[in-house]
């Protein structure tokens, strides 16, 4: 099933499908690309940011940038 970033529940799992190209560059640099594992570790509530877990480190990401990303869970 696909689902958004920003859409995953609290320690949930999924797999990179899609990122928009806009935005691709911009978080190559934390590690996260096509085919890459991610756990959601929080969410803040009222537009907050998430916090995703990618290759043992975590990383903090805004809502629009969590909206972009979609994962296959």
């Amino acid at each position: 099933m696909q689902k958004k970033l920003n859409e995953m529940a609290y320690d949930e799992e999924g797999v990179v499908v899609k990122i928009d190209e806009d935005l691709k560059q911009k978080i190559a640099g934390v590690g996260i690309r096509a085919g890459k594992k991610i756990k959601m570790i929080t969410r803040e509530p009222l537009k907050g940011p998430v916090v995703v877990m990618v290759d043992e480190a975590k990383t903090s990401l805004g809502l629009s940038v969590a909206n972009k990303i979609i994962m296959e869970v």
